[in-house]
């Protein structure tokens, strides 16, 4: 916000000189001026912005020429002002393009109007080979922030493999140990619980029965020992809830995250806790990539076979046909590995991924 309001500082200040010391009809210079700035507005909003400087530069011209040659350098001023705004919000190619409008324009208002001389024409050609070394710095300086936010993603990325890695391995230790403790401790408690029975139904002794209840006790400890064992292996909704949160904060995106009722008590192994996560993750990364915004909608709810449904929900400012690389088409097989669906679907100014992972183990 702060950028648009010196962007359109300039633009009025640039406007109010032409007006006050060069025009000889001010009403018809403000109706010009009016227009410019509705176009300019529309311009910082992002709508087709290519042809609004186009606009501008005609808007420009046409003052020019129903005013007069009093402003025919400060209508330069215009165009100059025009063109090295569109270096900082166009590509590389398009700018180049605007300043060469504004350039042929100028030299035009110049051959016109009869003021082509050796020092403006090598004053204008100064200013926009200035304009083209600030295109070329920031092209160059938008490239290697692009390079940057990749690098990071990439090392963000493995960074998260490793911790599902060292995560995937404790639990796997884990469940490890809780099926021994089950196995081993839990039949042979049942096995004396058994011989205890029989022994206190063959002798009616009392002291049968205390032994038969520390059994009984024992073993329903080692029971809850062996459910706290696993009670992470439970949890895959939970742990994809904390890391899109993770996610979110790392990224600086906005995530409006939705859970639906009764998503929670769905159970999901711990392969089908990463495919989930793993899906979301490559979303959010293909919007933040591709489509340019900092807000996606997240949706997670229980479908009516009773599987974690999933929709990932983004803007997009252009539709544009659309192939599926290598990020989409991982992000499909690992879907399919777990038996899961998965659709892709881009409508005028949506993006949306959706699909379905199946409950249990």
């Amino acid at each position: 916000m702060k950028v648009f309001w010196i962007r359109f500082s300039l633009l009025s200040i640039v406007w109010m000189c032409l007006i006050i010391l060069g025009s000889n009809q001010v009403p018809n210079s403000i109706l010009f001026f009016a227009a410019s700035l509705a176009v300019f507005f529309f311009i910082s909003i992002g709508k087709l912005p290519e042809i609004l400087y186009f606009v501008l530069h005609i808007l420009g011209m046409i003052h020019l020429l129903t005013v007069g040659s009093e402003t025919v350098f400060w209508s330069m001023a215009l165009f100059f002002l025009y063109s090295l705004d569109a270096t900082f919000r166009l590509k590389r190619m398009n700018s180049s393009i605007i300043s060469l409008v504004g350039l042929m324009l100028s030299l035009f208002s110049l051959l016109k109007f009869e003021k082509l001389e050796v020092e403006s024409f090598l004053t204008l050609i100064m200013f926009y080979i200035l304009i083209d070394r600030v295109s070329k710095m920031v092209s160059e300086r938008k490239d290697m922030r692009e390079l940057y936010d990749q690098l990071r993603a990439e090392y963000r990325s493995m960074k998260r493999i490793n911790l599902m890695t060292e995560r995937d391995a404790r639990l796997e230790e884990r469940t490890k140990i809780a099926r021994d403790i089950h196995d081993s401790v839990g039949h042979r408690l049942t096995a004396l619980i058994m011989k205890l029975e029989m022994l206190s139904i063959q002798h009616e002794n009392n002291e049968y029965a205390e032994l038969k209840r520390m059994a009984t006790e024992s073993l329903e400890e080692t029971r809850q020992a062996v459910r706290a064992l696993n009670l992470e292996e439970n949890e895959g909704l939970a742990t994809v809830v904390h890391l899109i949160r993770k996610l979110e904060a790392e990224s600086h995106i906005m995530v409006q995250f939705t859970m639906k009722q009764g998503v929670l008590s769905i159970p999901l192994s711990n392969e089908k806790s990463v495919v989930l996560y793993r899906v979301i993750q490559e979303a959010l990364t293909n919007a933040m990539r591709h489509a340019q915004t900092r807000e996606v909608r997240v949706t997670l709810g229980k479908s009516a076979t009773g599987s974690v449904s999933f929709e990932i929900e983004n803007m997009i400012h252009k539709a544009a046909a659309f192939e599926e690389g290598f990020g989409l088409t991982m992000m499909r097989k690992r879907v399919d590995e777990v038996n899961g669906s998965l659709e892709i679907l881009q409508t005028t100014n949506q993006f949306i991924v959706s699909g379905t992972i199946p409950s249990g183990s």
